[in-house]
């Protein structure tokens, strides 16, 4: 039956490859924005416990999937069985555990395992395959859990803490100098040694800082209301009457 599905859902693509003016002119690099559109959308309808929006996320990434093969097949550059078969290889070498005879007490050791088996593979450093458009959060997050895997790390959550008040006090230090490019240095050695606090408590600050976000978004839209109820514009208010319609919001 899934064999089925897919294989009329490929037929579909080369259809429309062939016969919809707009397919036809699509390449790789005109839909990619688009995947990456389609893969938060995914992440949004998880986030929201939304599964029947999940479901049809999950449709429109398998429909990128596919098209992007299809364009790639039809300039010679590899074909959509390739990419399965591809992905099928990786997932059994990368799990010896399963398909061979390694043996592992933890999904710790699975980690472990996994980066050393990537290395083997002719990855020149540990570092390699975090995407480079990667939120810069999420991408601090997981290069240094890669790191984390070869024994590079912190002792002790202490220790990080520790750091995070050094970063900042540098910080402070880089404002009364001139230089903003220093400034903005350490600005961001702030956040990624927040990033590394954030590993140590098991949170990943991505979703963190988006929850955070969502409730801002939430919080300021209710003093919009409140204000717009009073039949007046949000710029004809002040700080104070702001202020007090932010913390009513907290009760909600």
């Amino acid at each position: 039956m899934i064999e089925n599905n897919f294989k009329e859902l490929v037929d579909i693509v080369r259809r429309l490859r062939v016969e919809c003016p707009w397919d036809r002119e699509q390449t790789n690099d005109s839909i990619k924005s688009a995947t990456i559109e389609e893969a938060y959308e995914v992440v949004e309808s998880i986030d929201n416990k939304d599964y029947d929006e999940l479901k049809k996320e999950l449709g429109d990434l398998l429909l990128h999937v596919v098209f992007h093969s299809i364009i790639a097949e039809g300039e010679n550059k590899f074909k959509l069985e390739e990419v399965i078969d591809s992905i099928k290889a990786k997932l059994i070498r990368r799990h010896p555990h399963v398909f061979g005879n390694v043996e592992v007490n933890n999904a710790d050791e699975v980690k472990k395992n996994w980066e050393a088996i990537k290395l083997s593979e002719g990855r020149e450093s540990v570092l390699d395959g975090v995407p480079e458009n990667l939120p810069a959060l999420q991408r601090a997050y997981r290069l240094q859990e890669k790191a984390s895997k070869v024994g590079f790390d912190w002792s002790s959550k202490a220790d990080v803490w520790e750091k995070v008040n050094e970063e900042i006090e540098e910080m402070h230090k880089s404002e009364k100098e001139e230089s903003h490019q220093d400034l903005e240095n350490e600005v961001g050695d702030v956040f990624f040694a927040l990033v590394n606090y954030s590993r140590f408590l098991e949170i990943n600050p991505e979703y963190a800082l988006r929850n955070s976000i969502k409730k801002f978004i939430k919080r300021f839209n209710y003093i919009e209301d409140k204000i717009n109820k009073s039949g007046r514009k949000i710029h004809e208010s002040n700080l104070e009457e702001m202020d007090k319609y932010w913390n009513e919001s907290k009760r909600f």
